[in-house]
């Protein structure tokens, strides 16, 4: 039989007259990018493919094939569980459990009351402590939350933005008490605020003041914190926003440079401070855009970062991301059906060469996951690592033709849209004129119509449906906690040298009106044991509040 000498010959003699027979399900198959798939992919796809340019090999220029030269096999990913919930109490227990389990890292659920400045006893935070997260009011709550767990041997993640300098400050003064140097503390503070204006709303301050808290960080732990990520810039809320693979990609990124700039112009090297830059995706359930999207967003910060701000150090170069599979597929309905969800997503985040990994818990649409589901999410994580074989080769899907003309699609998507917010002033101009608002909002609304045509399929919701057996073993928050843990700050207000407490917030008022670095300033009112709520009031009187951007 004789083959086909081009694609073109392949779909007039083979293909067609089989589409006739058995006609295809869809008129047009799309990513959520929209990017048109193709029926099949060949090295004429890629004709003018330059491997050196392009891919090059791991740990090179421009890191398309991972930022390590041997990635996994050498270290696997950090599994990093986010958790926090209730009490500190609870929450150092959940951790404990997790270390135990095998966790290789901890990751920390903030309650919104602490996310958004106010402590546990304030009115605005009745009914929300311990919610969603662990209530952390003052220093007292961060040694409770990391009590009998060594802060020089764990890698810790704190998924914190508005507060992220009061969090910190806490963090490193819990470290100094357990006599740990500064200089040896390893994890991530999130701090990306740009982000919560476009897709979370967890922000307090208006987004240059926040930009200021944020570049504080940097300078400071440059200087001290030298193994510390200083950020960990967001895409996951803006894909679970309803932003599509080139819009996270492009938004994330936008961010980045941003950051870049504001550390740039506060007189930082970008060679001093960009190699501890990180990034925060998610992980969506389209397999082979994941892996592409993840790829296309390595090579695309390679060269901003190497043309756009003439960094010279490869490390400034690499884009280095934590990844946690997408909360929002994550049905009510047929609920076990998650376990699914979140190992391809996981898998998708593996292939893509993630540097860590959150895995979603099956009961999460239900309540904050359970211990068994935390386990099973974690246990998925270690399957992939341990029995798959995905961890033994490095980029092992580098050179499909699929893959590599995705990684080209998205790049070229994403560097439209880059283009784009830099003709509008920026990121953080675009976002006071609500151009990535409004572009996640359409996407979203497309999405939400798409599933309600069962043009998208939801296994569970609008096809396949059957009947599912009630849910036990959900966690529940017990009330009695947050009630706990308004004594225990009662308490705590009555013990402290509250002549310090004031002393302390009175020189950081000073400080925040000027233009000296903050993050000092908060050390000392953390150890005076202030608590978040004082001294994000003492910033809200200097800075004043964010009102919502009104997106028209």
């Amino acid at each position: 039989m004789e083959t086909s000498r081009s694609k073109q010959e392949w779909k007039e003699k083979v293909l067609q007259p089989a589409t006739k027979r058995s006609p295809e399900r869809l008129d047009r198959f799309l990513t959520t990018s929209a990017i048109e798939l193709d029926d099949v992919y060949s090295p004429e796809d890629c004709d003018v493919f330059d491997y050196r340019a392009k891919l090059g090999f791991p740990g090179e220029f421009p890191f398309t094939r991972g930022v390590q030269p041997n990635m996994y096999r050498g270290r696997m990913w950090t599994m990093r569980q986010y958790a926090g919930f209730a009490s500190a109490e609870e929450s150092n227990r959940r951790y404990r459990y997790l270390l135990e389990q095998g966790q290789t890292g901890l990751s920390v659920a903030f309650d919104l009351p602490t996310q958004i400045g106010y402590d546990s006893d304030s009115p605005k935070a009745r009914g929300e402590v311990g919610k969603v997260g662990v209530p952390i009011s003052s220093l007292e709550d961060m040694e409770t939350l990391f009590k009998d767990i060594p802060l020089d041997k764990v890698s810790t993640s704190m998924t914190i933005n508005s507060t992220a300098p009061i969090l910190l400050a806490m963090y490193i003064t819990v470290a100094r008490k357990q006599g740990v140097d500064q200089a040896k503390l390893n994890g991530t503070i999130q701090n990306d605020l740009l982000k919560e204006y476009v897709a979370r709303g967890t922000y307090i301050f208006p987004p240059r003041h926040s930009m200021r808290l944020t570049t504080d960080i940097f300078y400071y732990c440059t200087g001290n914190l030298p193994q510390w990520n200083t950020i960990s810039i967001s895409g996951y809320h803006i894909r679970e926003a309803g932003a599509t693979a080139a819009q996270e990609t492009a938004f994330t990124l936008a961010n980045g440079i941003a950051y870049v700039q504001s550390a740039i112009d506060a007189g930082m090297d970008v060679d001093k401070f960009a190699g501890r830059l990180s990034f925060f995706f998610a992980a969506y359930t389209n397999l082979f855009e994941e892996v592409a999207k993840f790829r296309a967003a390595r090579r695309l910060w390679a060269g901003i970062m190497r043309d756009r701000f003439k960094a010279k150090d490869p490390r400034s170069m690499m884009l280095r991301f934590h990844t946690q599979t997408c909360g929002h597929t994550l049905t009510a309905q047929q609920p076990e059906n998650n376990i699914v969800r979140t190992a391809i997503q996981a898998l998708a985040a593996v292939l893509g060469g993630t540097q860590s990994l959150h895995t979603n818990s099956w009961d999460e649409a239900y309540a904050t996951p359970s211990e068994g589901a935390v386990t099973t999410a974690l246990r998925t994580q270690q399957i992939l690592a341990y029995e798959s074989g995905v961890s033994d080769i490095v980029d092992p899907l580098g050179g499909s033709y699929l893959i590599e003309c995705l990684t080209d699609e998205l790049e070229r998507e994403a560097s439209s849209y880059i283009a784009k917010i830099d003709d509008l002033g920026g990121a953080l101009s675009a976002i006071e004129q609500g151009y990535q608002q409004r572009e996640i909002q359409e996407s979203s609304y497309r999405t939400q119509k798409e599933i309600e045509s069962v043009k998208k399929v939801v296994v569970g919701v609008n096809q396949f449906v059957s009947p599912y057996p009630e849910i036990k073993g959900l966690l529940r928050v017990n009330p009695a906690e947050a009630e706990k843990q308004v004594q225990r700050l009662a308490d705590l207000r009555k013990k402290r040298d509250n002549t310090r407490v004031t002393e302390t917030l009175g020189r950081l008022k000073e400080a925040a009106g000027t233009t000296e670095n903050t993050m000092p300033l908060i050390l000392d009112c953390a150890e005076a044991y202030a608590t978040t709520g004082e001294i994000c009031d003492v910033l809200r009187g200097v800075f004043g509040e964010q009102q919502e951007i009104l997106v028209i």
